[in-house]
C-alpha cells in the first residue's frame, strides 16, 4: 500500500497518498513542490505510517529525531570495447571492470568513514551482455546510497563518483553515472512534536505504548514534508498477521521484509492506520485551536 499522510490544518484535515510511491522521484517532493504544505490555510503538522514485518501486529513504534536514512538512486554505464570471447585481448571487458568496481565500492564504507557513522552502498543490478561467446561493449550497474545525514550522504556519493571514474581508468574504459533528480532528504521527526504524538499512538497501540525503535537505512520520501513542517512518522508492526490461522485459512505470513517477494499485507493492520491517521489529525487540530493549552486537553478528551 502506498505511505498515506494526514496533515492538520486549523479548520481542516487534509489526506494525501501517494499513488506511486518509491518511484525514482520522490513523490512526496513532488507533492511539496506542488503546493501540498503551502496551500491555504497552511499545514501547521504532519503525520505518516507505514507498515513495518518486524514487529508484531497491533504495535506501533517510532522515534524522536532521525527514524529513517537519507537517500540516492545511482545507475553507471561502464563503456569497454566489444569483441569474442576468444579473444579477449583485442577487447577491453566492461564486465571484468563492473566485476571490480562492485568490490571496490564496498571499500568505501568499511575504509572511508568513521566505524561510528552509518552508511551503506548497495549495487542491486548489473546487466551486460546476452551472448555466450561475445564479450559485450558495455555494462550498467546500479544501486543506492544511504547516510543517516544529508551531508554524509552527499560525501558518499562524492566517494561513489571518484571510485567509479577511477576504477574505469584503470582498466582503460569509460563511464557515465545519472543519479535521481531528488536525492531523500533523511526522514526526521520533530522532537518538540514528538511527546505529543507518541501520547496519540499509545491510545491506539493495542499494547498501550509506542514502542522505541531504532532509526533504519530505508528511505522515506515522508521526508519532505518533514522538512517543511513539523512531523511524526510512525511505524505499524504487521509481522504476526495469520500466525494462527495458517493452516486453516491459508493465510500468509506477514513477517517477510519489505521488497521481500514473499511479502504480504496483514489486513489487520488497515483498521489500526485508519484509527491512527483520524486520532493524530482531530487531535491535532484540537491542539493547534487551543494553542499552547492543547497538548493534554487533545489527548484526554474523547473523539
Amino acid at each position: 500500500l502506498p505511505t498515506g499522510t494526514i496533515a492538520a490544518k486549523p479548520g481542516t484535515q487534509m489526506a494525501a497518498a501517494e499513488m506511486f510511491e518509491m518511484t525514482i522521484i520522490g513523490k512526496g517532493g513532488r507533492m511539496v513542490e506542488e503546493g501540498v504544505v503551502t496551500l491555504s490555510p497552511e499545514a501547521k503538522l504532519g503525520f505518516g505510517m507505514h507498515v513495518w514485518p518486524g514487529l508484531p501486529t497491533g504495535t506501533i513504534a517510532a522515534k524522536p529525531g532521525t527514524q529513517m536514512a537519507a537517500a540516492e538512486m545511482f545507475e553507471m554505464t561502464i563503456i569497454g570495447k566489444g569483441g569474442h570471447a576468444a579473444m579477449p585481448h583485442l577487447t577491453i571487458d566492461p564486465i571484468v571492470t563492473a566485476s571490480s568496481l562492485i568490490l571496490n565500492l564496498q571499500s568505501i564504507i568499511s575504509r572511508t568513514i568513521s566505524p561510528l557513522d552509518s552508511g551503506v552502498i548497495s549495487v542491486t543490478a548489473m546487466n551486460a551482455g546476452d551472448a555466450f561467446n561475445v564479450i559485450p561493449a558495455h555494462a550498467v550497474i546500479k544501486g543506492t546510497i544511504r547516510a543517516l545525514t544529508e551531508e554524509m550522504l552527499l560525501s558518499l556519493r562524492q566517494k561513489v563518483d571518484d571510485m567509479a571514474h577511477n576504477t574505469a581508468t584503470v582498466h582503460q574504459c569509460n563511464v557515465t553515472i545519472s543519479y535521481s533528480p531528488d536525492y531523500y532528504l533523511p526522514s526526521i521527526n520533530d522532537p518538540t512534536l514528538f511527546p505529543w504524538s507518541k501520547s496519540v499512538g499509545e491510545l491506539v497501540s493495542h499494547e498501550g505504548i509506542v514502542r522505541d525503535v531504532e532509526a533504519t537505512m530505508g528511505g522515506e520520501d515522508f521526508a519532505f514534508l518533514a522538512n517543511e513542517i513539523p512531523s511524526t512518522f510512525f511505524l505499524l508492526g504487521q509481522g504476526s498477521g495469520g500466525e494462527h490461522n495458517i493452516e486453516k485459512y491459508a493465510v500468509p505470513r506477514t513477517d517477510y521484509g519489505l521488497h521481500h517477494p514473499s511479502f504480504a499485507l496483514d489486513e489487520e493492520v488497515l483498521p489500526i492506520g485508519v484509527e491512527l491517521h483520524v486520532n493524530l489529525a482531530l487531535r491535532g487540530l484540537k491542539k493547534l485551536l487551543m494553542g499552547e493549552d492543547g497538548d493534554d486537553e487533545s489527548i484526554a478528551e474523547e473523539l
